[in-house]
């Protein structure tokens, strides 16, 4: 018998499905709010209506969800921003205030996402260090691509250039997560477009 849940109709494959979807919400909102180290599996199962057993025919464990949860956090976001390059002018100025703005934009439109993505992964530690690397070298693979050329004045700097800015940017976001009074958005923006101008010589 289904626990909290009427499965009558569903298969086994929809099942697990159901199952780790629920636990991929209520692990986006505990490990947000919190925090990864203190979210117990246990607690995550009451939240996704599921039990233990349950939990671990799904992940099999914490880590496993905290990637999970992370991953989709960063498609969504790589997603967005990459769209938004593509839609602007194709100087590499535009393109690339264009990615700065959705990236910082799209982020903060939920504060869990912004949190998981610039907080949570560092609290995380050893268990998210793959997958954080692998989220940095794609945004800064997405800069260099915008900017084509190598920077006036810097050549052979272009990958180290865009590997900083990506930096820049989430130093920007955790400020704006801890931040008691958090500074506007167009602020965050401007800053990081400044910061671009003058390290790519715009």
């Amino acid at each position: 018998m289904a626990t909290g849940r009427d499965y009558r109709g569903m298969t086994a494959e929809q099942r697990l499905a159901d199952r780790r979807q629920r636990l991929l919400n209520a692990a986006y909102t505990l490990f947000a709010a919190a925090g990864f180290t203190t979210t117990t599996i246990e607690r995550l199962c009451a939240a996704a209506r599921i039990s233990n057993r349950a939990f671990y025919e799904c992940f099999s464990g914490r880590e496993d969800l905290m990637r999970a949860v992370y991953d989709h956090c960063v498609e969504e976001t790589m997603l967005a921003v990459s769209k938004a390059i593509g839609e602007a002018p194709p100087d590499p100025d535009s393109r690339i205030e264009a990615g700065i703005q959705e990236y910082i934009t799209f982020v903060t439109r939920d504060v869990r996402r912004a949190r998981i993505m610039h907080l949570e992964v560092r609290r995380a530690g050893e268990i998210l260090s793959v997958h954080r690397q692998r989220a940095v070298t794609g945004f800064t693979d997405l800069i260099e691509d915008a900017l084509g050329e190598e920077p006036v004045g810097l050549p052979g700097r272009k990958h180290l250039l865009a590997l900083g800015m990506v930096g820049a940017i989430q130093e920007l976001l955790i400020e704006w997560v801890l931040a008691e009074r958090q500074p506007p958005l167009e602020h965050l923006i401007e800053t990081a477009v400044h910061i671009f101008r003058r390290s790519f010589g715009n």
